[in-house]
């Protein structure tokens, strides 16, 4: 496994997305724009800057399908930009919001996508064609506080959200006249608009980047208390598993296939967690890290150290020091990675190829070629 590419674009990156063809891709340089660069001969040539917003921009999604790109920021407002004669358009998705918009995402089948925000709602928007503008019908009275990422089910139906408040959500999204009935009656993508479908009290801090595997099968989330969920089965009894882990949280996660998901957080370092054959999730080890630790030597060190130093023992670990560490196990971001992006075909089973961004202004490109191999696992 290697990273075939890292460039730094900005001071910080906030979010990134990339067009259909993955030869252009959009992020926020941690301001109200957002600047779109294309690829050619290994440079990166900035072609535009969208600027609309107010306040810094929180999310990005580029459609795969109608190359539209959807931004939404701590403005309260989203756009909609589609390009017309080599400029992109921006068109005023009205959302009816009163506090920050913080995520966004297209749904598999591009006639909706999902806004979570700081007013403890979730938007569901979809285009009005008779009055030419995209509208928002809003999922209320559910969060205690903000959606932090939202994550749309295979089935174009189903939502999942994460919030602050410790919880993790799934609801129902149909909409009459723009959504067609399940033909499996008594489904869950039945369910009328708004309908809480499952809550997760797995987590007792702030939740973050939960996604979907590729089937739809399973549900992973991650807390702030450096832990991952795993849910198999969503619905009125759903098989849930919590994997912890020594090092600092983590922020998204992505299932590269049904049985292996990379995690990224404040480490800086992607993170590899595996099913075995019977179907219990752990952590692996870190991308790039020359060889892994036994679980049970890494429990054993972090015991003793922290033993020690509440003893005072030994000295506290100095920030060059955690750096140091920090790149012995790979080294490609500097700061926090707050963001990770699938660079293979919609709905494929496996990903081979995925982005990470960073408060670092890096987006590296990861190659999941032969990572068997080297994991010693099959995904």
């Amino acid at each position: 496994m290697a990273v075939v590419d890292v460039h730094r674009f900005a001071e910080s990156i906030t979010c990134h997305a990339w067009s259909p063809d993955l030869s252009m891709v959009a992020l926020c340089p941690n301001n109200n724009e957002v600047h779109i660069y294309k690829s050619s001969q290994d440079q990166w040539e900035r072609l535009h800057v969208l600027e609309k917003h107010d306040q810094i921009v929180s999310g990005i999604d580029w459609s795969s399908k109608s190359n539209k790109i959807v931004t939404v920021s701590h403005d309260r407002n989203s756009y909609v930009w589609s390009l017309e004669g080599g400029e992109w358009v921006p068109t005023l998705v009205i959302l009816r919001l009163n506090r920050a918009a913080l995520c966004v995402q297209w749904s598999p089948k591009e006639n909706k996508f999902a806004v979570g925000s700081g007013a403890k709602t979730v938007c569901i928007c979809y285009y009005e064609q008779e009055n030419n503008w995209w509208v928002s019908k809003l999922i209320r009275k559910r969060h205690e506080s903000s959606v932090t990422s939202v994550a749309w089910h295979p089935n174009n139906i189903l939502l999942a959200t994460t919030s602050t408040d410790g919880k993790c959500r799934v609801f129902s999204t149909f909409i009459k006249g723009v959504d067609t009935k399940d033909p499996q009656a008594g489904s869950p993508a039945e369910s009328k608009f708004g309908e809480q479908i499952l809550q997760l009290d797995l987590s007792y801090s702030w939740t973050f980047g939960v996604k979907w595997s590729p089937s739809g099968n399973t549900l992973a989330y991650v807390g702030h208390s450096s832990m991952i969920y795993f849910v198999d089965d969503v619905g009125p009894s759903p098989l849930a598993q919590s994997v912890a882990f020594r090092d600092l949280p983590l922020r998204d996660v992505l299932f590269i296939s049904e049985k292996m998901v990379i995690g990224v957080g404040y480490d800086s370092n992607p993170m590899v967690f595996a099913a075995d054959d019977t179907g219990i999730w752990s952590f692996i080890r870190y991308i790039g890290e020359k060889k892994a630790e036994s679980s049970g030597a890494s429990y054993s060190s972090q015991f003793s150290e922290a033993f020690t130093k509440f003893y005072g023992q030994s000295k506290a670990t100095t920030a060059n020091e955690a750096s140091e560490s920090s790149k012995s196990r790979g080294g490609v971001h500097d700061n926090c990675i707050n963001a990770i992006v699938s660079l293979s075909k919609a709905g494929s089973p496996k990903v081979m190829r995925f982005s990470t961004s960073g408060l670092d202004g890096k987006i590296a490109i990861w190659d999941l070629e032969n990572m068997e191999e080297e994991l010693g696992h099959q995904f």
